[in-house]
């Protein structure tokens, strides 16, 4: 059982940043593939960034040169990084991880883009 424990999001100005952090349980982090989702109002779930256990990074192209996903696999941390965010970029945020065929969420942080 993997526990993920979400930090970060809020309200930010169009053009602004936030960083979200998410922690995870276990001891084998580094075997964990970490994704970022995230969900509006009557939408489903959108994968948004990938931090493969083998080092591989993937962007969905809505966040492509925005948003910056990072791991600190001794810290058993996994980041996304937002920057020039814009108002389509509200939603609430959600920490994902992979292990052994199975996914654990995290609680899920609310990100508010608005002037």
């Amino acid at each position: 059982q993997v526990q993920l424990v979400q930090c970060g999001g809020g309200l930010v100005q169009p053009g602004g940043s936030l960083r979200l952090s998410c922690g995870a349980s276990g001891s084998r982090f580094s075997f964990y593939t970490m994704r970022w989702y995230r969900q509006t109002p009557g939408k489903q779930r959108a994968l948004i960034a990938i931090f493969a256990r083998g080092g591989n990074i993937v962007y969905h192209d809505s966040v492509k040169g925005r948003f910056t996903i990072s791991r600190d696999n001794d810290k058993n941390m996994v980041y996304l990084q937002m920057d020039s965010l814009k108002p389509e970029d509200t939603a609430v945020y959600y920490c994902n991880a992979e292990y052994e065929f199975v996914d654990y969420w995290g609680q899920g942080t609310q990100v508010t883009v608005s002037s």
